[in-house]
């Protein structure tokens, strides 16, 4: 057991003293289950179903029933240790999974009747007016965020130009150094406040996070509105700021907001309740809307819905159906089309539609441009160069961000080493420009804030168009400025100093995104690859080292994120050419295989380092030897058909009792008769039935406030709460695959282990699966820690 003194969440709180998530408004408890089948700390108290507990009558104790029917939690002071011990190889229990699962006990089935058929057309219409509702909010957020970033790095970019211009004549280019290095950190300095000290989950681009909350697993504040407004405005900062970032990756988790938000027709932040589509308040019907977000944001972001749907399907979403791909494409298309015009209008061209996503990657023409057969064992060269660069780039991060977890936990910390980046990374810049005599004519050039320095009149400083400028500018340039634009040795320097800074950059409390500097520091070897084989080919005109740029960007960001299928068609929608699918489909699939084979990719890497209870496709290969007795919680507390009051509270009260669903079980009056599943009742439907005193009447004693601890809770006969639902449940002797496959098909969040007589003997919930998983020297298990 890995001795953790504290652990650090996403949001950058102790996890002890976070708020329940809002958005989520059942009471859910811990999920904890015991460690190692119950043996460790907390375990030995659990309560196990026996006909003497039964017979027990309990005493109340004290059980929070406020409107958001939340459980009490304790206040506990902010401590900042010096140093968190932490251990890769860790489960942490405090992270809570989601009801994907409908409950389909007898109430909610007698309201599913009472809709009629023209009912359920209403609820279908309504679902494609929150798809489309989801798609126009996206685009409308897309177009603000690139507007404010255009103009603000605009402004930033011409002063320090002028600057630079005004003591490049006079001397004294430190004080331009210095300018450029204040802005930055400022302005990076405000983005890291806002994030650090209002909302610490909005850091990093939110992919890994919508990844597991579409896994089934609870990530606090994850969709709420606060974390939208403070994710806009960080990643404005961080790109102005100069940061080695892109402002596209932050648009997925940007786009799940606005769907959390407006399919529940509420907001926990503003404390409003609209009274509109209540139908959909319900975990899986959510999860459905935040995948379409998802989707939206990258067809926002990179002008490609069908990229956005097949990311939502390949990084995604858990649990897919035929109905939810057409809905999900819509909204990205509404997505793209919003984007689309407001921009065009922005830009004076009402009519001409040729803004599709935040960043263009510009038109490959296929004629100019085409590849040979002898070309694809090159284009696998660099898939193979991608994979172990991007291999490289997430362990160097993995480390990294060990050491912040470790030291850099106190925000005010966490501030001082995102403007320390800031700062160095306009030094960096700066000293590069200094020291380039890379001079090329402006004549033709696309540049947009062209540095002259030390070059003569008419020319322009080659090594300022990559670092004087915004991230997605760059990549644009070294897609498709003209053959000699770039000296070697400039493509050489920049790809290592941005390798590095992008690098370190990747954790920051900042919010910001890896697709567009890895799409550069691809895109500048890439074209460094082009040049040199132009240059072994004397010139050869299949050698265009603009085609291979992009083949390197590719690489380089398949090698980071391990994406195949999505950002295969995302590159080819945003380059708007088929021609080059199957080469990238090439380069990418080669980045994986390599990747994989050194570490993991760079978002599964950091759901593993928060300890995060991840379900994957597929069960550990090497896992059939395990069975669900090895596997499963035990023992478990079981709840009869008809339970005491007190009976009840005292386990709602125990901390050892954990589980958020109860097995209810025969109320067998005789002790040598099996007390077989009868069903499943979840903690917060107990909340419910106890907050509106739900009681029998045949108990013998009516309702007296909280004094009265001998009236019965009818679970399976009272009047607000039917039949318990019928849970999953399978034999003990079943493989842990199997046990797999049915929790992660049916998205479970709880099932009941019996045995040959149907008697419960066990609970399996995700951490229990979640702790195997296939490690370098084959199957291993993960510790579980209660922190």
């Amino acid at each position: 057991m890995a001795n953790v003194a504290k652990k650090v969440s996403w949001s950058g709180r102790d996890l002890d003293d976070e708020d329940d998530d809002d958005e989520e408004e059942e009471g859910r408890a811990g999920e904890a289950t015991p460690l190692l089948n119950g043996t460790g700390p907390g375990a030995g108290g659990a309560r196990q179903f026996t006909p003497s507990s039964f017979l027990r009558i309990g005493q109340l104790s004290n059980v929070d029933l406020n409107e958001d029917v939340h459980e009490l939690e304790t206040e506990l002071p902010r401590q900042y240790p010096n140093e968190i011990p932490h251990n890769e190889k860790l489960l942490s229990l405090k992270y809570e999974s989601l009801d994907y699962d409908n409950s389909e006990n007898q109430l909610f089935l007698e309201e599913e009747r009472r809709i009629n058929h023209a009912a359920f057309r209403t609820v279908e219409i309504k679902r494609w007016v929150i798809c489309a509702m989801i798609g126009i909010l996206t685009g409308l957020v897309a177009c603000f965020i690139d507007i404010v970033v255009e103009n603000l790095a605009g402004l930033k970019y011409r002063v320090v130009k002028d600057n630079i211009d005004k003591f490049t004549e006079k001397g004294g280019l430190s004080f331009s150094l210095l300018l450029w290095a204040t802005l930055n950190a400022s302005v990076v300095m405000v983005g890291s406040v806002i994030v650090a000290f209002i909302e610490p989950v909005a850091a990093g681009s939110g992919i890994p996070q919508i990844k597991c909350y579409l896994n089934g697993v609870k990530i606090p504040h994850v969709v709420r509105l606060k974390t939208l407004v403070i994710k806009v405005c960080g990643v404005i900062l961080s790109v102005v700021g100069g940061l080695a970032v892109g402002k596209e990756g932050p648009m997925i988790h940007s786009g799940a907001v606005i769907a959390a938000g407006i399919s529940q027709g509420r907001s926990t932040s503003l404390k409003r309740d609209f009274k509109i589509f209540e139908y959909f308040r319900r975990d899986t019907e959510k999860r459905d809307f935040v995948s379409a977000g998802a989707a939206a944001g990258v067809s926002a972001a990179f002008g490609a819905p069908v990229g956005g749907v097949l990311f939502s399907l390949e990084e995604g979403a858990s649990f897919w159906n035929q109905f939810l791909t057409w809905r999900i494409f819509f909204a990205s298309m509404i997505s793209t089309f919003t984007l689309n015009s407001v921009l065009s209008v922005y830009h004076g061209n009402a009519w001409d539609l040729s803004s599709p996503g935040l960043i263009n990657f510009g038109r490959f023409d296929s004629e100019k441009m085409g590849y040979t057969i002898q070309e694809i064992p090159i284009f696998i060269f660099m898939g193979v160069v991608g994979g172990i660069l991007g291999a490289l780039f997430n362990a160097l991060n993995y480390w990294l961000t060990m050491f912040r977890i470790r030291y850099i936990h106190r925000p005010c910390l966490q501030v001082i080493e995102a403007m320390l980046v800031a700062a160095v990374t306009a030094a960096v810049g700066f000293v590069m420009i200094y020291c380039s005599r890379d001079c090329q004519p402006i004549q033709g050039s696309t540049v947009a804030y062209p540095l002259q320095l030390f070059c003569a009149d008419g020319e322009y400083n080659s090594m300022a168009t990559a670092f004087f400028n915004t991230p997605e500018k760059s990549v644009v340039n070294l897609f498709h400025d003209p053959p000699g634009s770039y000296n070697p040795m400039t493509l050489g320097m920049f790809t290592l100093m941005y390798f590095f800074l992008a690098c370190w950059t990747y954790g920051l409390t900042v919010s910001a995104g890896v697709f567009i500097p890895s799409l550069l520091i691809g895109a500048a070897w890439g074209r460094l690859f082009g040049i040199s084989l132009s240059y072994l080919t004397k010139g050869s005109i299949w050698a265009d080292p603009g085609k291979y740029a992009l083949m390197g960007a590719a690489a380089q960001l398949g090698g980071i994120v391990r994406m195949t299928l999505s950002l295969t068609v995302i590159m080819m929608e945003a380059t708007g050419n088929v021609t080059y699918g199957f080469p990238i489909m090439l380069v990418l699939m080669t980045a994986k295989i390599v990747g994989d084979y050194f570490v993991e990719g760079l978002y599964d890497m950091h759901i593993q380092l928060q300890s995060v209870p991840f379900l994957h496709w597929e069960a550990p290969v090497t896992s059939h030897s395990l069975t669900a007795r090895e596997v499963m919680s035990t023992p478990v507390t079981c709840l009869r058909r008809i339970e005491r009051v007190g009976t009840v509270v005292d386990i709602l009260s125990d901390t050892s009792s954990n589980h958020n669903g109860f097995p209810v079980v025969e109320s067998n009056p005789d002790a040598t008769q099996v007390a077989g599943l009868r069903g499943l009742i979840l903690r917060s439907q107990l909340i419910v039935l106890l907050k509106h005193k739900v009681g029998d009447p045949r108990g013998g004693s009516c309702w007296a406030g909280w004094v009265v601890s001998g009236t019965a809770v009818p679970l399976g006969t009272g009047p607000r709460m039917s039949q318990p639902a019928w849970p999953g449940s399978l034999l003990q002797e079943a493989s842990l695959p199997r046990v797999f496959k049915l929790f992660r098909a049916l998205g479970l969040r709880h099932l009941v282990v019996v045995d040959n007589r149907n008697e419960v003997v066990g609970m399996v919930t995700r951490k229990d699966l979640a702790r195997y998983r296939l490690g370098k020297e084959g199957l291993e298990e993960l510790s579980l820690a209660q922190t």
